[in-house]
């Protein structure tokens, strides 16, 4: 059966990537890096002048991505709880339909003979 609710259920079977709670944080760290880098191209420096400022944007880089990160967890957090409750308060508007096989489906595709 197909049921919407199951659909919704964090069942905590979803095995996710190695990357998954790593790209927000490390891609901000890169980006204010590489912000570091544009501010002294754009001075006409030496790229690499002034570490400090680089480890500095980089640091905070991370940590708007890591708070980043977690706003959007709790987002979609919330999301499936509204969604789920939603469900929940209007079953008829989402019927229980019976899973359809491939057999029943194809039943109708034979050629003619």
């Amino acid at each position: 059966m197909n049921d919407p609710l199951e659909l919704l259920e964090n069942k905590n079977n979803r095995i996710p990537s190695f990357l998954s709670d790593k790209y927000n944080p490390v891609g901000c760290g890169l980006l204010g890096v590489g912000a570091a880098t544009f501010i002294n191209w754009a001075l006409r420096r030496p790229l690499l002048s002034g570490v400090q400022k680089h480890i500095i944007l980089g640091v905070g880089g991370v940590l708007l991505g890591s708070w980043l990160e977690e706003k959007r967890v709790a987002h979609f957090a919330e999301k499936d709880a509204v969604l789920r409750h939603y469900v929940q308060l209007h079953p008829d508007d989402f019927p229980v339909k019976p899973r359809v096989k491939f057999a029943d489906v194809l039943e109708s595709w034979t050629p003619i003979r």
